[in-house]
């Protein structure tokens, strides 16, 4: 009975929209416009955070008419079964946090199309809503927007049952161990998949056609074989490091990534706490399920965040946005370019149950068939930025402008022709096109032929790092710095802050050995002279640890 009595309490913990945010976040968020999701049994069923980053939920259909069944004791409350009745294009109301809202307004611009929101009406969405929206989002909606409270003495005995997920989830979380159990990322990576909603897993796992790019970005790494030196002084390394100018214990960086919430109430909040513990650099995402307010009320003084960015269709947005960007305190934009429209993501569509009735983000008829969270936070993108907008952006602000999603080397000087600060050689994760080659191969190709760029300039990598070696053959090659992104996903849905932090210590411990065994004491004598290029992949096999 315990197990389910956990599980109970979760959701009721949901139902009134509990959540471990610290009293400094609360204070500090003032208007931000959130990211627009609406979810089921924990799903996702819509969003468009580029969107409402810039535009406030305008829920502001007309009240009147409108009647409301109350009962004895609380005659000013609203019925569950009045709010069952309005569950039509007409009229729209969902239930969160116990109160009702109309929703009708939104039907008509909702990126996602309205069926995602209608499937929620005349419900509570409450255990849906709290996981992926700031504490404050509410607060924004113009008073005839809020009906009223929803009547707890009518609503479903059912309510706060818990569901097989639930369940399952509670189950595993008791024969959770404390982070320090992982002894490497993949391990981590276990653990998320067995406490992860399905649909977080699905989001976060998830990879492009048949995965060929998601694998190829781990092998191009075992391609790179290591020439250690010996007989070395090595008891004291050193891995302090600048990126963009901005100091950092570690040559690796938090890459940006979308939704954090959906694995954790704290959400990105979490990573920012732990980046700034470990004192590494985090790139906030664009499609963050945290505001910017939020995130830059939890770090702490001096530290330092990069903003990724997605380029809005309404270019207006754009530029309002990297001003406030600026004035909040970001230290960079990190432009993503490689995601012109989502890829075709299968584990994440394959979510039918929940995702049948979301229409493609480039779709307005919503005639297609469930394409997953990956669509719906996506409508807001641009697919038509060029070359020519990189000036553009540069001209809006004063901080140094990062290019992600870089694939060749003639993409890469064309990068620093048009005032780029920085890259990162990047395909998304493997999120995007299957067969794109992966950063490390790019990295190999870029040191071939263009060396002086590496020389010269900001360069970096993201995808398939899962190891301090794969960090030290990025450096060896002449990357400033290496991102990574699911392992930090994955470890704030396991242990949230403890379990970031653990991804940022076992990054550390394996680091600083493999330059011990290496031979060097500082990440400037890593050399290409310490790399052997192999043309062949290693044998697979199972290890039996």
């Amino acid at each position: 009975m315990s197990l389910f009595r956990a599980a109970r309490n979760s959701v009721k913990a949901c139902r009134s929209g509990v959540r471990s945010l610290s009293s400094r976040a609360h204070a500090s968020v003032q208007r931000r416009p959130f990211t627009a999701a609406i979810l089921t049994g924990g799903v996702v069923l819509g969003t468009f955070t580029g969107y409402t980053l810039m535009v406030p939920v305008n829920l502001d259909a007309p009240m009147g008419g409108k009647s409301q069944k109350t009962s004895k004791a609380a005659p000013a409350y609203v019925s569950y079964q009045e709010v069952q009745k309005h569950n039509t294009p007409e009229s729209c109301w969902v239930i969160i946090n116990g109160q009702v809202y109309d929703a009708t307004s939104v039907l008509a611009w909702h990126p996602a199309g309205a069926a995602v929101i209608l499937k929620n009406s005349g419900k509570d969405a409450t255990k849906a809503f709290v996981p992926v929206h700031p504490p404050n989002t509410l607060s924004h909606l113009p008073p005839e927007a809020h009906i009223g409270p929803v009547d707890p003495a009518t609503m479903p005995e059912d309510a706060n049952e818990p569901s097989e997920e639930d369940i399952r989830i509670a189950k595993a979380r008791e024969s959770l161990p404390p982070p320090a159990a992982a002894l490497n990322l993949r391990d981590i990576e276990e653990f998320a998949q067995k406490i992860l909603t399905k649909t977080a897993w699905a989001y976060y796992r998830s990879v492009a056609d048949d995965e060929n790019t998601y694998f190829e970005n781990f092998a191009a790494f075992k391609r790179f074989w290591f020439r250690p030196r010996v007989l070395n002084k090595v008891s004291e390394v050193s891995t302090t490091s600048a990126i963009m100018g901005l100091p950092s214990s570690l040559p690796i960086f938090i890459a940006p990534a979308a939704l954090a919430r959906l694995g954790h109430p704290d959400g990105e909040m979490n990573l920012v706490r732990a980046a700034g513990k470990e004192g590494i650099l985090q790139s906030v995402s664009n499609n963050s399920s945290c505001s910017t307010e939020e995130c830059m009320s939890v770090k702490l003084p001096g530290q330092s965040l990069i903003f990724q960015l997605y380029v809005n269709k309404d270019r207006p947005k754009t530029e309002v946005l990297l001003k406030r960007i600026e004035e909040q305190g970001f230290k960079a934009i990190m432009v993503t370019v490689d995601a012109a429209v989502p890829g075709k993501r299968e584990l994440d569509q394959r979510t039918k149950e929940d995702f049948k009735d979301m229409p493609a983000s480039n779709d307005p008829s919503g005639t297609s068939t469930g394409l997953g969270v990956a669509h719906a936070i996506s409508g807001y993108q641009d697919p038509d930025v060029v070359w020519a907008d990189i000036p553009w952006l540069k001209s809006l602000t004063k901080l140094p402008i990062i290019i992600k999603g870089i694939q060749c080397v003639e993409d890469a000087e064309k990068a620093f022709e048009h005032g780029a600060q920085g890259i990162v050689l990047s395909n998304h994760g493997g999120r995007e096109l299957d067969f794109s080659p992966a950063p490390m191969t790019v990295l190999y190709e870029l040191h071939q032929r263009r060396p002086d760029l590496l020389r010269d300039h900001h360069v970096f990598i993201d995808g398939g790092v899962r190891r301090g070696t794969d960090v030290l053959k990025a450096l060896c090659l002449g990357a400033r710095a290496v991102g990574l992104g699911r392992p930090f996903l994955y470890a704030n849905g396991v242990w949230g802050e403890a379990g970031c932090r653990r991804v940022i210590q076992i990054m550390r411990e394996e680091i600083e050995t493999g330059m011990r065994l290496l031979g060097v004491t500082r990440l400037d004598q890593l050399t290409p002279e310490l790399l052997r290029y192999v043309d062949r992949d290693p044998p697979t096999f199972a290890s039996r640890l």
